[in-house]
């Protein structure tokens, strides 16, 4: 039906006016960090009827790494788009979004997802009808399960829509990436994306009960993720409360009370991708991937600093043995230590802790605000 009724409202004049899909919001540096296995990922399944729409709706999202269309649900294994369309399956058109939870939490991920379709229509979605297109949260751990069940119950009792919210919260079991025509549908076809979205009555729905509070899950994970630091170097440390809403425990426990993460067990002591490291909390660039380099400790080792200003060296006497530990030097933010058996020229290994940093790949420095830092990859 979603095909059919696209292809009847797509009318050459009316598409030329409604201008082009936005590119996803992450790298392919970050894809491929993601299918390496060197971030530390969450996922989560979600149907909302036309998986293009839900698509094109997740990937803006500050964090999200990637967005794949598909079927999910069902027991019949990998169906075709014509066995779902017209529901010989017990699959739902689904999305399955691949992100990191550093950048933006599950209840976020919800949250966004809740203002771009009807969850209280439970025969379909907007021009597409039946089973297959109805909604449905597919949770992957218990909790998910308990965020997503609170984040149904207070959209239900928040008196935003005057019937019930229906979506239901259901184990996750199968997911099937849809054919390749299928991903990222809205940039490869965005004159078509936009009539069949529109006339479908989704953006109608959208603009009614949301409006403007649309996209301000978007607006407040950017807020989230710290900035690099102004042009003139100056930079407010936020309050604690704030801090703790920001940061993740482990960042927060490392940053601001001088935690230790486990050694093997983090995110950047196996990261070989090119780009540079900032302050988790201040975005000061601190060191680059071009001199990093495997201690064999378990945690990130580099062997000289990028910007050695933007470093703080003090006596650490917390052991038996003093050491020299290592602070951002705007942020104030504990970041590990620096110990005299590196390798030469310099000699130093800084034993950094991965939840101080944040990663920038090379293609993403530019838009970040590091472009004066590329000259280390030509």
């Amino acid at each position: 039906m979603k095909r059919q009724f696209a292809f009847i409202i797509l009318m050459g004049a009316i598409a030329l006016s409604l201008g082009f899909g936005t590119p996803p919001s992450f790298s392919s540096e970050e894809v491929k960090m993601a299918d390496n296995g060197m971030l530390k990922l969450e996922t989560a399944t979600l149907a909302g009827g036309c998986f293009w729409c839900v698509e094109s709706d997740m990937e803006k999202l500050p964090g999200v790494i990637k967005a794949v269309s598909g079927y999910a649900g069902g027991v019949e294994a990998d169906p075709s788009y014509e066995q779902v369309a017209t529901g010989l399956t017990s699959h739902r058109e689904a999305v399955q979004v691949t992100f990191d939870p550093s950048r933006i939490s599950y209840a976020q991920v919800l949250d966004h997802y809740w203002r771009h379709f009807d969850p209280t229509d439970d025969g379909g979605s907007f021009g597409d009808r039946g089973f297959q297109y109805t909604s449905a949260v597919f949770y992957h751990s218990e909790q998910q399960r308990e965020i997503a069940e609170a984040s149904k119950l207070a959209l239900d009792e928040s008196g935003r829509f005057d019937s019930p919210v229906v979506t239901p919260v259901i184990e996750y079991t199968t997911f099937y990436p849809a054919e390749d025509y299928h991903q990222g549908y809205s940039g490869l076809n965005p004159m078509r994306y936009k009539t069949y979205r529109r006339f479908s009555g989704r953006d109608r729905f959208v603009n009614e009960f949301w409006g403007d509070e649309a996209d301000d899950v978007i607006e407040a994970a950017r807020q989230d993720t710290p900035e690099p630091p102004a042009p003139d170097g100056t930079f407010t440390k936020p309050g604690d409360a704030e801090l703790k809403r920001a940061l993740t425990p482990l960042q927060y426990q490392v940053t601001q009370h001088e935690g230790t993460e486990a050694p093997f067990n983090n995110e950047y002591w196996d990261n070989h991708a090119e780009g540079i490291y900032v302050d988790v909390v201040s975005g000061e660039p601190l060191f680059s991937s071009r001199d990093k380099y495997d201690s064999g400790t378990g945690w990130p080792s580099f062997s000289k600093p990028l910007v050695p200003e933007n470093l703080v060296e003090k006596v650490d006497r917390r052991l038996f043995q003093p050491r020299t530990e290592v602070r951002s030097k705007a942020a104030d933010s504990h970041l590990g230590h620096v110990f005299p058996d590196g390798p030469q020229p310099t000699g130093q290994r800084y034993c950094m802790n991965s939840a101080a940093l944040r990663f920038i790949p090379k293609d993403k420095m530019e838009a970040e605000g590091y472009g004066e830092f590329l000259y280390l990859f030509d």
